[in-house]
């Protein structure tokens, strides 16, 4: 996930922001690090937590890691319009874990949370880091939409990758990947 724009001597993220979509999913815990990583790097992360990610992973982690906290509902937001100023801020996007559903609202240009609506309000680039059941991941419409995503609208894919997955069924494509891929 390289930022865009001419390099600057220092960390490769000074000065740039990432908007960090957290979707709901077992794989929320890896986003912690993904952000913590970007803090490092020398990125401003806002964090922009989906409903069900709340459910996943605490809203006090990602405060920890990045010093700011999460965003999380567009209608309370702290100003009137927080999902322009956050899409035209941007210098990425990065959707880490990206769900299934939240891949089929992101190919039709659903704008229905806060996550969805700063998607269509920027033009920086986006990344998206699926992490799903195997057989969700393999299903027709998820392969379609995440074609949609890359092939229409120049997302860029990070992952899925094989391994173990987490309800127990052994292993396959679907896993979100590692941290590190998702922010090289």
């Amino acid at each position: 996930m390289a930022p865009g724009g001419p390099r600057e001597p220092g960390p490769p993220w000074e000065g740039r922001t990432v908007v960090l979509g957290v979707c709901g999913g077992i794989a929320a815990y890896k986003a912690v690090q993904v952000a913590r990583d970007l803090t490092l790097l020398g990125a401003a992360v806002d964090v922009v937590l989906t409903g069900s990610a709340r459910r996943f992973v605490a809203p006090l982690s990602f405060e920890g890691v990045t010093g700011r906290g999460p965003l999380i509902d567009l209608f309370a937001a702290r100003e009137a319009a927080l999902h322009i100023s956050l899409g035209r801020d941007a210098d990425c996007v990065c959707a880490a874990p990206a769900t299934a559903d939240f891949i089929a609202r992101a190919a039709s240009g659903r704008a229905s949370d806060l996550l969805t609506t700063v998607l269509a309000a920027t033009r920086a680039p986006v990344v998206v880091a699926p992490a799903m059941n195997d057989r969700m991941f393999a299903d027709p419409r998820t392969r379609r939409n995440l074609a949609h995503l890359e092939e229409e609208l120049g997302y860029l894919r990070v992952g899925p990758a094989e391994g173990r997955l987490a309800a127990g069924e052994g292993s396959g494509p679907g896993r979100m990947a590692e941290p590190d891929a998702i922010t090289d």
